[in-house]
């Protein structure tokens, strides 16, 4: 009987949920190469599956680059939701824009990936239902903090989008570099901005 001192093949690999662990792979590389610079080889080979493991759950790297963008969305829903639910009446929507340019700044590949890599006309469903998911959680924020009653559906949206404005475009200035001239502390330049302005 001969014995071998070699790994198991990766063929042989089980993975109790292998869609899951790809993606938190691919969101480890996307942070890591600021651009999403890796193959589905690499990303199977980190997860010690073969490459066509992989393919089972991801046809090509654009359905990856997609189901990562989807799952961004859904973290900053998630973290929104958590921030709004620590927050006191008035504060609540404001908590919710903080947590927001928190999300940009601490995950800038993923953030740029979600809001830029990929145009709304190629979005699978998955993404899509993923950013209308993201921008409802907002909507709902605006109309629970809406005063004088309740409000019109137009009107919220209209207002939902003049806070995603501003959150994202402080977001975006903050991950460009734009406000690191103007003070030592960007994120919280940008944080007092929101909190002039809301």
């Amino acid at each position: 009987m001969s014995t071998s001192n070699k790994d198991p093949s990766p063929d042989r690999y089980h993975h109790g949920d292998l869609r899951r662990a790809l993606v938190d792979e691919a969101l480890v590389l996307l942070a890591e190469s600021g651009d999403g610079g890796f193959s589905l080889r690499e990303l199977a080979r980190r997860v010690g599956v073969t490459a066509n493991a992989s393919y089972r759950h991801f046809a090509n790297k654009d359905a990856l680059l997609q189901a990562l963008a989807s799952e961004g969305f859904r973290r900053l829903s998630a973290a929104q939701r958590e921030a709004e639910a620590r927050a006191e009446g008035d504060e609540k929507l404001l908590a919710g824009g903080r947590s927001y340019i928190r999300f940009a700044h601490a995950n800038p590949a993923l953030f740029r990936l979600m809001f830029s890599v990929i145009p709304p006309h190629r979005r699978e469903d998955e993404l899509r239902e993923a950013s209308r998911a993201a921008f409802e959680t907002l909507r709902q924020a605006v109309s629970r903090g809406w005063p004088g009653g309740e409000p019109d559906p137009d009107s919220v949206t209209r207002a939902a989008l003049r806070a995603w404005a501003l959150v994202h475009g402080l977001g975006q200035l903050l991950l460009d570099g734009q406000l690191d001239w103007l003070e030592e502390d960007p994120l919280g330049l940008a944080e007092a901005v929101l909190a002039d302005t809301v």
